[in-house]
């Protein structure tokens, strides 16, 4: 509400980028009246939105169906391309998937949610897919409470109220409370442990990348399913090797 209120916030381009967020895994193709109800805008403007971005090459039409092209992917690119860190990070995480033969990630906070810009997955693990792009709830991920735990607590307070938590499974931490104690305990030992809270089945083991002057910039993690190995084999034999690939990344981006 505060955007809209501002005399620079132009609600058009705000509703034109809502309706290409309405797009996703779970939704590649939809109908005019899905993109309206999604983006929560009238089905007129969901129609002049959609045929002006098809007409700049980002959405093609086909019959009743409405769907992003690859195009879209260039509204990343300045971002990504000025990055250095998925480039840096990416061997890393390719070795430390081989030494522990699970599938490792790196992901940066956006706001409530944590974006991955590097992975490299070994099995399924997931229901949903997971690509370059791919968010979720930074409270009920290991790379999200490790980029959580980093902030200042006003700051941290503000992004986890925003973020309203609520339960994916019945192990996800949603009290604030328990959740704030549990980041302060991310914090002082320098990683995270989730297991099961953002899909059941999965377990996930997350440490900080930090940039030259210290600060978190970003989250690397593996993650596995719960029923390969226990918690106990977990802490000792992956967690190691997960704060050794941390630690490299920290160094080159120490040279940059």
């Amino acid at each position: 509400m505060e955007e809209t209120q501002n005399p620079d916030f132009v609600q058009s381009l705000a509703r034109g980028l809502a309706v290409i967020r309405v797009f996703d895994a779970d939704h590649p193709q939809l109908s005019l009246s899905e993109v309206a109800r999604r983006a929560g805008i009238p089905p007129a403007a969901a129609r002049r939105f959609l045929r002006t971005l098809e007409s700049l090459g980002y959405v093609r039409a086909d019959g009743r169906s409405f769907s992003l092209t690859p195009r879209v992917l260039e509204l990343g690119f300045s971002y990504l391309s000025a990055l250095s860190l998925p480039e840096v990070v990416q061997p890393h995480l390719e070795r430390l998937s081989r030494e522990v033969d699970e599938s490792s990630s790196a992901a940066v906070l956006s706001g409530p949610d944590i974006v991955y810009v590097a992975r490299v997955p070994t099995r399924r693990i997931m229901t949903v897919g997971i690509t370059i792009g791919t968010s979720f709830p930074a409270y009920a991920t290991s790379m999200g409470r490790v980029l959580l735990a980093a902030l200042p607590e006003a700051e941290r307070s503000a992004v986890l109220a925003s973020a309203e938590p609520r339960a994916l499974t019945e192990r996800t931490i949603t009290d604030p409370e328990a959740l704030a104690a549990e980041l302060d305990r991310v914090r002082e030992q320098g990683w995270a442990l989730v297991d099961g809270e953002l899909e059941a089945g999965l377990r996930s083991l997350a440490a900080p990348v930090r940039a030259r002057d210290g600060r978190v910039v970003a989250a690397v993690n593996v993650s596995m399913s719960a029923t390969r190995h226990p918690v106990e084999r977990v802490r000792e034999h992956h967690l190691p090797r997960l704060l050794e690939t941390a630690a490299a990344i920290d160094a080159d981006l120490r040279l940059l």
